[in-house]
C-alpha cells in the first residue's frame, strides 16, 4: 500500500523537480553578495558606495580577496580603511579590472584597474596570479562580468 502511494507521486515529483529553476543570474555585485567566503568584500563594497558600479553593465573582472585575505590584514590598516571612505574605494578599485577576463585568458602582463593603477596578471596552466595573490576559484560568472576569489588583499600604490 505504502509502494503504490509512493510510485503515485513520482510523477509529481519529477513535475515539480523539472519546474525548479537554477538561481538567476546575477551581478558582480549580487554574486559577491551571496558567495559566504566574500562576506567580508561585500561588506566593504557597500560601505565604499560601490554596490551601484558593480552591478552596471560592465563587463567587470573583479579579483575578489576571501575572508581569510582580509584577515591577513593588519587590524590598523582595516579601521583606517572603513574611516576613510576615499582610501576604501581606493582599495576595493584596484581589484576591478574593466571588461570580462576569464582565467583561461589571462596573459602575462599588467592589467589596467578601475582605481588606475596596474596589476601584474600571470597563467602557468590552471595557476592564475594576481600581484602577489593567488586565484582560488576562478571564473565564476555573473551577468555583467566575472569573479575570481584570490587569497590576498592587494593594495594600490600611494599615489
Amino acid at each position: 500500500m505504502i509502494q503504490s502511494r509512493l510510485l503515485a507521486l513520482a510523477p509529481a515529483v519529477l513535475v515539480l523537480a523539472a519546474c525548479a529553476t537554477p538561481s538567476a543570474p546575477t551581478s558582480v555585485a549580487d554574486t559577491i553578495a551571496r558567495h559566504p567566503d566574500l562576506s567580508t568584500l561585500n561588506g566593504l563594497v557597500v560601505r565604499a558606495g560601490l554596490t551601484d558600479t558593480l552591478k552596471a553593465a560592465g563587463p567587470y573582472t573583479v579579483f575578489a580577496p576571501t575572508n581569510e585575505a582580509f584577515k591577513a590584514v593588519p587590524q590598523k590598516a582595516m579601521e583606517e580603511l572603513a574611516a576613510d571612505p576615499a582610501k576604501l574605494r581606493d582599495v576595493i578599485t584596484y581589484h576591478v579590472v574593466p571588461g570580462k577576463v576569464m582565467a583561461a585568458d589571462v596573459k602575462p602582463g599588467n592589467a589596467k584597474t578601475a582605481h588606475g593603477g596596474n596589476i601584474a596578471l600571470s597563467r602557468a596552466g590552471t595557476f592564475v596570479t594576481v600581484e602577489d595573490a593567488m586565484v582560488q576559484s576562478a571564473d565564476v560568472g555573473a551577468t555583467n562580468g566575472v569573479v575570481h576569489t584570490i587569497d590576498r588583499v592587494l593594495m594600490p600604490p600611494r599615489r
